[in-house]
């Protein structure tokens, strides 16, 4: 029987002067609120309450946690809470912005401003469902993560690590900017300690380091996670999981559709990107930005009448055609 999930804060409760209005979003770590402040500006708060720690029957406020589980809760907690005191220092346009973090009820609260529109997830899958040969424009693709890097440079230089970086947790808002959401420090500390249960990563995008307990995790690892992004948003679904790749890569049949496609430059700063080892990727976000950046030939594998035709009965069958997302747009959500 699976573990019953803590109960979210119903409609109207008070937090740190805040009133909550309705839960937008839960899931294994937390819970995001829609909340209005003392001037009655709409706010996100996200709560830390790790469903596998922690139980709150509803009405409550307070979570439970069993005793032998409290130690292990309060070290998520510290590192939830010192994300919160990281993220307040940064101000990019491309990173959510923390305004506000405090401890009430037993657990932490971090109070983010709240985003309007839809993540990179549902237009991706909006743009897959079309069936058109690409997913994305290139020139959508480069530029939407050249906006995402911008603000990732800035989180690697405050010394911290996304660690969750995948599609659903790039928002795109409805004034056209694109932020990192979500960022998993908690998660991976909690990770790294004890029995907790897994997964801990996303698969498809998760780095392979993020799968052993001894690794180290650097900037390298978002990098990958950067990477398995822009093939999702080539490809229109998730690359395969890292362990999976290890002994012959599947991967390869994968690269050799997107050929012709995509210009081989995007490709290969995708492959760079997503190398098993990561002394082999890019070392930093601005190793990075430089090459997606530039301005040289973008050219295309010229393709045999034979494999053209291979490749669009691949695509036919696995309905990989896809399309440029123009004037179509998934069902709004807010963040």
């Amino acid at each position: 029987m699976s573990k019953v999930k803590p109960s979210p804060l119903p409609p109207g409760t008070f937090i740190g002067g805040y009133q909550v209005v309705r839960k937008v979003a839960a899931g294994g770590f937390g819970v995001v609120y829609l909340a209005t402040d003392n001037d009655g500006q709409q706010v996100a708060i996200k709560e830390y309450l790790p469903a596998s720690l922690t139980t709150r029957d509803p009405g409550d406020l307070a979570p439970q946690v069993a005793p032998e589980k409290l130690s292990l809760y309060r070290l998520g907690l510290k590192s939830f809470f010192e994300e919160g005191r990281s993220l307040a220092q940064i101000s990019h346009p491309s990173v959510v912005s923390v305004m506000n973090f405090f401890r009430e009820n037993d657990t932490v609260y971090m109070v983010m401003n709240y985003l309007e529109g839809a993540s990179l997830q549902d237009f991706i899958l909006i743009a897959r469902d079309l069936k058109q040969p690409k997913v994305f424009r290139e020139s959508t693709i480069r530029s939407l993560f050249e906006e995402i890097l911008r603000g990732l440079r800035i989180v690697h230089q405050h010394k911290m690590l996304h660690l969750d970086i995948k599609p659903a947790n790039i928002f795109i808002t409805d004034d056209n900017k694109a932020v990192l959401i979500d960022f998993g420090a908690a998660r991976e500390v909690l990770s790294k300690e004890g029995n907790f249960i897994r997964p801990m990563y996303t698969p498809g995008f998760a780095a392979p380091e993020m799968y052993r307990r001894d690794s180290t995790m650097g900037p390298w690892t978002d990098i990958y996670a950067i990477g398995a992004c822009m093939f999702a948003c080539m490809q229109g679904y998730p690359p395969n999981e890292a362990p999976q790749r290890v002994n012959n890569d599947p991967m390869a049949a994968a690269w050799k559709r997107l050929q012709g496609v995509y210009s081989d430059n995007l490709i290969e700063v995708v492959q760079w990107c997503m190398a098993l080892d990561p002394l082999a990727r890019p070392q930093s976000v601005f190793a990075l930005q430089k090459e997606l950046n530039s301005p040289g030939e973008r050219r295309y594998t010229r393709l045999s009448v034979g494999e053209k035709v291979r490749l669009q009965f691949d695509n036919m069958v696995t309905g990989t055609k896809k399309t440029v997302l123009k004037a179509t747009e998934p069902s709004k959500k807010s963040r």
